[in-house]
């Protein structure tokens, strides 16, 4: 494993009751009610705070990828992002679809973008290897 040699962010939240309770963050910018998900309740889950998290970033790490060969991404590019939580032999498991539109740029062009920005992606690292994982240009 590698290690950090330089911390450049901690994000801290304090959460409280699990997936019926509610999380805040110390700098108070996130502030939310959660609740387990199919639920009635009035939060999110944190599977679509896992999705919301995962593909911010990996918009982040195509557009490094975009800027190392040069492309110009379209305003409009968009991923959507779809966590399962589901069950098996080993108890709970997650599995992911990313969903990614890079409209007006050519299929290997957007294919080169997304491979490289799931080699780069945090959250994809930290998947790697942890969860099943589809990739899909739309």
């Amino acid at each position: 494993m590698t290690e950090i040699e330089k911390v450049l962010y901690t994000g801290r939240t304090h959460t409280t009751g699990g997936r019926e309770g509610a999380s805040r963050s110390s700098d108070g910018r996130l502030d939310i009610q959660l609740s387990s998900p199919g639920s009635s309740g009035p939060g999110t889950n944190p599977e679509q705070l896992f999705a919301a998290g995962w593909s911010a970033c990996f918009i982040g790490a195509i557009g490094k990828a975009a800027g190392e060969r040069k492309v110009a991404l379209p305003i409009d590019l968009a991923v959507d992002a779809e966590v399962d939580l589901g069950s098996g032999a080993g108890g709970y498991l997650l599995r992911a679809r990313l969903n990614v539109s890079l409209p007006g740029i050519d299929r290997d062009t957007a294919r080169a973008l997304v491979d490289r920005a799931h080699q780069t992606c945090l959250y994809s690292k930290a998947t790697r290897g942890n969860i099943d994982v589809t990739i899909d240009i739309v």
